[in-house]
């Protein structure tokens, strides 16, 4: 595994999610295809959490204490136990992006990290950093992918067009 690789593709994943969260207005941000969606505020609200307690801190845990049980939680309780609904949506963008360069410096300070080092998660088994490191990057892609699709169907709406000459998905 090119670990430098997929640190360079979430750093690029910072300009990404930059460009896709910015200069939203109130009924773009806030816009759901329905009930059970989240919104672009829920998303940032998330992927802000996430940077900062799942990714990152599994992987700081994996290289320091590999042999301690990992922290649990529940990040979909997160939504309503951090009523992210309710947050203000260009902070928590801010946020993310800001924590992103802080993920990414601390990532590349690292000095011959023990990526094969692991954690024996309760319900999974061995989990090793470089596995963390893998599916930070897979879960910016699925998030991007999540981003990508609101943002389309919003457009959908908001004008009012059937856009299947754009293609489909």
């Amino acid at each position: 595994m090119d670990h430098s690789r997929i640190i360079e593709n979430l750093e690029t994943n910072q300009i990404v999610f930059s460009r896709f969260i910015l200069n939203k207005n109130r009924e773009e941000y806030l816009w759901k295809p329905n009930e059970k969606s989240w919104c672009m505020l829920e998303v940032v609200c998330h992927l802000y959490d996430e940077e900062r307690e799942d990714f990152k801190a599994r992987i700081k845990h994996v290289l320091s204490t590999p042999d301690k049980p990992l922290p649990m939680f529940d990040q979909i309780a997160w939504v309503k136990d951090r009523s992210y609904i309710e947050q203000d949506y260009n902070n928590m963008a801010e946020k993310l992006l800001a924590e992103r360069i802080n993920s990414i410096t601390w990532l590349k300070s690292l000095k011959k990290p023990s990526w094969k080092n692991a954690n024996n998660h309760p319900k999974l088994g061995p989990l090793s950093a470089e596995h963390f490191l893998a599916n930070w990057l897979a879960h910016n892609f699925l998030h991007i992918r999540q981003l990508t699709r609101l943002q389309f169907q919003y457009l959908q709406q908001a004008t009012n067009n059937e856009l299947s000459y754009a293609g489909t998905w």
